[in-house]
């Protein structure tokens, strides 16, 4: 398989889910009104907490094997490159635990993740003096955006693992992003490019009424 070459899509796109979301982001469901800049709970407004963590996708999962799958990092970088799955492991390897939050109210605290942190990404492909924005491009066609800064916070890893065990293909396996400090969907799902890009490209729900920035604790859900 090519680097450009789409994989087998398991299951069929819910566009009744899709429209749902939209409406959602149009009605502003779940703003509480309450603003937590600070931090001083560690439970942001409007969220509920959970043990198990809930499968949320478009509806279809690729099927990317260890084998096929690679990880293109380019745009505005000067060393861009194009890892295997072996590659990607013979980088250093870091161990985070994060709390994560999903704008549809749910969040789950101390999760343990393994990967490779977003500063030995940047240290890597060393972006430009132009770059001020990370875009994620996944298997599945989905896209979602975040500022470079964002990025380098040093809690964003890009996982292979989770709780000690590789990542399943229904929580974004191989590999995935973890953005811990805004909602969920800016930590996209089965990555195959990270693209820093000068200017700003909002992504599939940002796209259809979601928030740019997405920050839990002041409730950025929606724009």
């Amino acid at each position: 398989m090519s680097d450009d070459e789409t994989p087998g899509l398991i299951g069929k796109i819910k566009d009744k889910l899709i429209r749902s979301k939209e409406k959602t982001a149009e009605e502003h469901r779940h703003i509480t009104g309450r603003v937590d800049r600070g931090h001083a709970n560690r439970l942001p407004p409007g969220q509920h907490l959970v043990e198990k963590w809930p499968v949320l996708d478009l509806g279809v999962q690729p099927d990317v094997t260890l084998e096929n799958w690679r990880l293109r990092i380019e745009g505005a970088v000067e060393n861009p490159v194009t890892l295997k799955f072996d590659d990607f492991l013979a980088l250093p390897q870091e161990h985070f635990v994060s709390d994560i939050h999903c704008v549809t109210t749910w969040s789950r605290y101390d999760n343990n993740w393994d990967g490779v942190s977003s500063k030995t990404i940047v240290d890597l492909v060393k972006p430009t003096a132009e770059a001020r924005h990370v875009i994620f491009h996944s298997y599945d066609g989905y896209t979602t955006n975040i500022k470079l800064e964002v990025f380098m916070e040093p809690d964003v890893i890009i996982a292979h693992s989770w709780e000690g065990e590789r990542l399943t293909r229904e929580h974004g396996g191989p590999v995935r992003a973890i953005v811990p400090q805004w909602y969920f969907w800016k930590s996209a799902k089965w990555i195959r490019r990270i693209e820093f890009s000068p200017v700003d490209k909002p992504g599939f729900w940002e796209e259809r009424g979601y928030h740019n920035d997405a920050d839990p604790w002041t409730e950025q859900r929606y724009s």
